[in-house]
């Protein structure tokens, strides 16, 4: 059986200013400081967060 492949997210930019929701996002994914980083299979549940984050995380292939 094939590894899954996993992602890592990293917050570049802060939520302050941002709608309540992306806010909740970004701590259902782990973060809540910028530079923190969580580690996450990819999944299309964590790829639908990202995009809605897009423009405050950081996402690399590991």
């Amino acid at each position: 059986m094939a590894e899954a492949k996993k992602i890592r997210v990293t917050q570049i930019k802060s939520t302050i200013g941002y709608a309540e929701n992306q806010e909740r996002v970004i701590k259902a994914l782990g973060l809540g400081k910028i530079g923190r980083y969580r580690d996450h299979y990819d999944t299309p549940e964590i790829r639908g967060m990202i995009f809605k984050v897009k423009h405050l995380v950081k996402v690399e292939e590991i």
